[in-house]
């Protein structure tokens, strides 16, 4: 009896905690804006220098592109030129390992990665960039959006790792923006860009003016058709709309607001 009473006051508890008002938030963007969004992008896909970054240049959008060596080093000029305009050069590790429930990430499964091996990993792709690029990566996308090594009781969050090594981690497939008084640098929200039509990314940048968050939009290839690809007439449409001063956007590279939000929240 006792017990029960307990459980029924503990869950009262957390329904009403759960149905308290939000705390408004103190935290402002700058110069009026009422939101922020970055565009990013992975693996170096070819795709990016060639079609879509002469169309962020044309509105003057700063993307952040979370690289990938091996492609990158089939396009080394276009990648220098990109990072001089103004677009952030992210790290996305060597090998992008995801878990071995992908066959072709079998022989490079989280499940049977170390933090050590882990850190060495980051280290070296950060270093390759420096080297190839002249640029030191602040900011890091996980492979497949997984944040884990390990299998079983002996899994490990990577997490603090890239916490320790990076400014920022941005995910992948997230269902919410970026609370800027609250998220977490290491573990940024980001939601799916690939795919999808203005009028379908509208609702999602709506959403976050509503409350001020930060939207971080995730695609790979940058193109007019294909699998995992950003459409061309949807990134422009964003262009577009992002840069009008009545719709209070703020639309920078990861780095550039992850510091403003360090630098301004308390």
């Amino acid at each position: 009896m006792v017990f029960t009473i307990l459980s029924c006051y503990s869950f009262s508890q957390a329904y009403d905690s759960g149905n308290d008002s939000l705390p408004e938030s103190d935290f402002s963007w700058p110069e009026g804006k009422r939101m922020a969004l970055s565009l990013t992008f992975d693996d170096a896909r070819l795709s990016q220098p060639e079609k879509g970054i002469p169309l962020l240049d044309k509105y003057g959008v700063k993307a952040t592109f979370y690289i990938s060596p091996g492609s990158m080093m089939k396009r080394i000029d276009d990648w220098k030129m990109a990072a001089d305009n103004g677009h952030e050069i992210g790290n996305h590790s060597i090998m992008h390992p995801c878990t071995g429930n992908f066959t072709w990430s079998r022989h490079k499964a989280l499940e049977e990665y170390t933090l050590e091996r882990m850190m060495t990993e980051l280290d070296s792709a950060s270093r390759l960039i420096k080297e190839l690029l002249g640029v030191d990566p602040v900011s890091f996308a996980y492979p497949c959006g997984q944040t884990f090594i390990g299998r079983g009781i002996n899994t490990r969050s990577y997490v603090p790792l890239v916490a320790m090594m990076f400014e920022s981690g941005r995910g992948w497939l997230n269902e919410a923006p970026n609370d800027p008084s609250f998220c977490d640098l290491a573990q940024l929200n980001a939601s799916e860009l690939d795919g999808k039509t203005f009028e379908q990314v509208l609702k999602l940048i709506e959403t976050a003016r509503a409350e001020g968050y930060w939207l971080i939009l995730a695609g790979h290839e940058m193109n007019t058709e294909g699998n995992q690809t950003s459409q061309l007439e949807t990134i422009e449409a964003l262009c577009k709309y992002a840069i009008d001063p009545d719709n209070g956007i703020w639309i920078d590279n990861v780095h550039n607001i992850a510091s403003y939000i360090r630098h301004n929240r308390k």
